[in-house]
Order: C-alpha cells, then structure tokens, then sequence
C-alpha cells in the first residue's frame, strides 16, 4: 500500500549483497554446489524452494555467486529444465484457483478483476517469452487447458 503523504511505495525490504564473491565463511566447492542443485531438481523441487533449500540447510548463500551460473542455467546444462517457466507456471496455477472459486461464487466481483488482472499477466509474460525465444511462437495460454499445464 502507498505512503498516505508519498506519490510511491516504500522502499524498505532485504536487498542481494553487491558483491558477486561469496562471503569469506562459506567453504563449499562449487562442483558440490551444481551437484546438490542437480539432486534437489530431480527430486521435483523448483529454482526457487532449491534456492531457499540450499540457503536454510547447506548454509549456501548464493548459488551464483560460487559457481559463477545462475540455477536455472545450472538445470538447462543437465536437461532439468521445466518447459514453462516458474513464474509463468505460477500465474498460470493462481489463474486456474480463481477460476475454480469463480465456478462456486459466481458473483465475487473482486476476484473475476483479479483474474482479469492475472490473466493480463500471463499475456504479458507470454509476449515476453515468446520474443526471448523461451517460448515457442506458437505456444499459446487457454484458460480452459489451463489446468493440464499446471500439474500441482
């Protein structure tokens, strides 16, 4: 929510260190690092819950910082990669729960803009993919088959 007495929101919030160099404490090796990633993945867990792992219980504070690539570039070396990105598969997943409390109250007002909005999101998304080659230029969001790509 905006500042009652600002034009903007506030800035307040953890921010990444500007360092690319990990601390001085952690002592892993970057080998062990792309290893546990790779293991975390074929478990089924995303970038982000591997990242958070990795974080709260191997004490490694950042992924990219030890070995130099980012995790997702870390699955697509090992063909771990998912074939729709996280935050599309994320909008995609909350777009199809509104739907689904849609089809049982019809006449929440709040969330059929909610999914307008979500959805104006996704399309967004899309375009932005699809122009940064992720995508295929066919690929195309149908709400109806919404459900089958989200598999959670």
């Amino acid at each position: 929510m905006a500042r009652i007495h600002a034009r903007r929101k506030g800035r307040s919030g953890s921010k990444k260190p500007a360092s690319r160099v990990p601390p001085k404490w952690v002592e892993v090796d970057p080998k062990k690092v792309e290893e546990l990633v790779v293991e975390l993945a074929k478990k089924g867990y995303s970038s982000a819950m591997i990242g958070t792992i990795l974080r709260d219980n191997y004490g490694i504070p950042d992924v990219r910082a030890i070995t130099g690539k980012k995790i997702m570039r870390i699955l697509k070396e090992h063909n771990l990669a998912p074939p729709i990105p996280e935050d599309l598969s994320n909008l995609i997943e909350k777009a199809v729960r509104v739907r689904r409390h849609l089809e049982r109250n019809k006449k929440d007002m709040h969330n059929k803009v909610a999914l307008m909005r979500i959805e104006s999101k996704i399309k967004r998304l899309v375009k932005y993919y699809k122009r940064e080659g992720v995508l295929p230029q066919d690929w195309r969001y149908d709400p109806e088959t919404a459900a089958v790509l989200v598999k959670r």
